[in-house]
């Protein structure tokens, strides 16, 4: 392998015509004071909107489909849910479920575009049956073909 050359990085972003424009003193300031305000929480409900949002899109959006991209991001925002506030742990539910339920039929509609996780997840692509010892599979009581990341 080649390794390609690495340029420094040039301590005077002025010096960089490409780059931002240098802060004033009295913006650097109001930056400051901006994420001295910025909550834990707001930065996760952005980021659970906009990786939900990504996962659809993987899903749904013919020449991006992507069920791997999807399938983690689905439980990555299942992970985050539990963490929000709950007004938005409750409003996130819902678009949850329908983008599990996008994923379930796309997995499910064409076996050849199920995701390929080489078979160490064990909840990847069983819309039609669960796997064996796949226990956070939830059954029949969420309806047959859902899809449910795994550790739920």
């Amino acid at each position: 392998m080649t390794e390609e050359p690495t340029v420094p990085p040039d301590p005077d972003p002025a010096s960089d015509p490409q780059g931002p424009p240098p802060l004033t003193p009295e913006e650097q300031e109001m930056l400051e004071q901006q994420m001295s305000q910025v909550r834990v929480e707001d930065l996760l409900t952005q980021t659970v909107a906009s990786v939900l949002n990504l996962s659809a899109r993987r899903i749904v959006k013919e020449d991006e489909v992507d069920l791997d991209q999807a399938r983690i991001g689905i439980e990555a925002v299942r992970a985050l849910v539990a963490l929000l506030p709950q007004e938005v742990a409750d409003a996130v539910k819902e678009p949850l479920s329908q983008v599990q339920m996008l994923y379930a039929e796309r997995a499910g509609g064409d076996p050849a575009e199920g995701p390929s996780s080489g078979g160490t997840d064990g909840a990847g692509g069983a819309a039609d049956s669960p796997g064996p010892g796949s226990g956070p599979e939830s059954g029949p009581e969420k309806g047959p073909g859902l899809w449910t990341p795994r550790g739920s």
